[in-house]
């Protein structure tokens, strides 16, 4: 069936064991995040074999997914009062910022007999989540009152919202508040976590502080780069994740067309460029499915020129008339249009 999103778990395992095998030379761990891909559970089941020690995501929906799956797991999106039970249910750890929902956590815990334990995320200048540097040993004191809490340890998040690179100004503030902490009111840490595929670079480059000791990774595991400067990672395989869709129509059309321009079917007002005649090919696989930005076709004569919801139109001039209707094209994907991919309930999985 097509489209079709072909997975490749050898290689994110691969792609996995490179990257926890070097950051545990610095005695890091790595969780390896699922959420671009949902949670599936084989491609999950190949990081852990790979070394990941844990699986992050952002949705509860995806735990349900991989709650057979033996290993702890973390939620990275702050959590909802309103879901707090299944939060500790589903859940072993999560990224936390605010009293109030760690306070109902707490009496989730308590219900449920359990004790969950929490990464206190600090804001050092992304601006997404976490507790200010001046909030620190406030919010340290009320959550070591909560009796079903465990306080594993801090975290920050670079880059995400922001943009801001992680560095060792930004990563040894990190270290500092850790310090403090542990100095202040006499507790041990167990992480001290220092983002995620962006602060690959600094691992590399053997930048990363002393005392950083875990890494959250998704893009690097399953697109093979680091994604502060999208350089991609030295033996790394880019293609774990391949799109195949299905020559629908191949015609010999006008480049621009005939009429009176107005908006497309997503409010915008197309602009064109007249190249004459040009081979024109339409793939059943559209908006709805993937963004075609994030696509390049494994083979480069052809280019991607537009899509609707459903087809997504391309230059096939160059091609030489080498294909046909019902030919199968095969496309490489960067993070945003794998999301939307695994996202999409139209796109068929399929793991080698």
């Amino acid at each position: 069936m097509y489209p079709r999103l072909k997975i490749n778990c050898s290689k994110i395992k691969e792609n996995t064991a490179l990257i926890s095998e070097q950051a545990a030379q610095k005695g890091i761990e790595i969780y390896a995040v699922t959420k671009v891909y949902c949670g599936m559970p084989e491609v999950a089941k190949a990081s852990l074999e790979g070394g990941a020690v844990g699986l992050a995501d952002s949705r509860l929906e995806n735990f349900e997914t991989l709650k057979d799956v033996p290993c702890d797991k973390i939620l990275l999106r702050l959590p909802m009062q309103s879901e707090a039970s299944k939060v500790v249910s589903l859940c072993d750890i999560s990224l936390n910022s605010e009293l109030e929902t760690m306070r109902a956590l707490n009496l989730a815990a308590e219900k449920l007999n359990k004790k969950h334990r929490i990464i206190l995320m600090i804001d050092l200048g992304d601006l997404r989540e976490g507790i200010l540097k001046e909030q620190v040993d406030e919010t340290i004191s009320e959550i070591l009152k909560l009796e079903n809490i465990q306080l594993e340890g801090i975290g920050v998040n670079l880059t995400c919202y922001g943009g801001v690179i992680p560095g060792t100004d930004n990563l040894g503030e990190l270290v500092s508040i850790g310090n403090h902490i542990e100095a202040a009111f006499g507790i041990k840490l167990k992480v001290i976590s220092g983002g995620n595929s962006s602060s690959l670079f600094l691992l590399e480059n053997g930048q990363m502080p002393a005392k950083i000791n875990n890494l959250r990774i998704g893009e690097a595991i399953v697109l093979g780069r680091e994604t502060a400067y999208g350089e991609i990672i030295s033996g790394a395989h880019e293609d774990a994740f391949i799109l195949e869709a299905e020559i629908i129509e191949l015609k010999v059309k006008d480049s621009v067309p005939t009429g009176t321009i107005g908006m497309d079917a997503f409010g915008n007002k197309p602009t064109f460029e007249d190249k004459g005649k040009m081979l024109r090919a339409i793939a059943a696989v559209g908006r709805q499915d993937i963004n075609p930005d994030g696509l390049t076709p494994l083979d480069s004569r052809i280019e991607i020129i537009g899509a609707s919801s459903d087809h997504m139109i391309m230059d096939f001039t160059a091609t030489e008339n080498e294909y046909k209707v019902g030919d199968i094209l095969k496309f490489k994907l960067d993070y945003g249009a794998m999301l939307k991919a695994c996202t999409s309930a139209y796109i068929h999985k399929s793991m080698v």
